[in-house]
């Protein structure tokens, strides 16, 4: 398995999904009943394979992802060859990013001294998809990048 099983309530999520997976298989609901049942090692491979061809078709959408703590923000947009970083880091500890009045406040005080900003890029490992994947399991969500563009464009002028 390449990627993590999906929950249980990802997969009730993803039921009618699930059910065109294994009729692709030619396995109706009887048959799956019965895997379940007497082969659940079966049962298991299946959601593995399932639960990676999900991974694999949101991680290939993936274009921006953002990791919150109360005084960072690690926000990545994901190209085509690198991975670009912009980290936000606060010397304010009353501040939390994790909140809506936090990011008012970094809104407003972006060039203070008490704010830093850091910009990087890393070339992807031999699996890109694989480089994503850790960083949501790692707490990253996917966003559509409005904080990355907004304070890219800070950045560069």
């Amino acid at each position: 398995m390449k990627y993590s099983l999906l929950t249980k309530e990802q997969l009730e999520e993803l039921h009618p999904e699930f059910s065109n997976f294994l009729a692709t298989q030619s396995i109706d609901k009887a048959e799956w009943d019965n895997i379940k049942k007497e082969q659940p090692e079966v049962a298991q491979q299946e959601l593995e394979v399932f639960s990676d061809l999900v991974w694999e078709g949101v991680i290939n959408k993936v274009t921006y992802l953002e990791n919150q703590s109360p005084q960072q923000l690690f926000l990545f947009k994901i190209a085509a060859s690198e991975m670009q970083l912009i980290m936000v880091s606060l010397q304010n500890t009353t501040i939390n990013l994790t909140t809506v009045e936090g990011m008012l406040w970094l809104e407003q005080n972006l060039h203070s001294e008490k704010v830093e900003l850091f910009t990087s890029q890393k070339a992807y490992s031999e699996d890109k998809n694989l480089d994503v994947f850790n960083l949501i399991q790692q707490g990253a969500i996917i966003t559509k990048g409005e904080l990355f563009e907004g304070i890219a464009k800070v950045i560069n002028g």
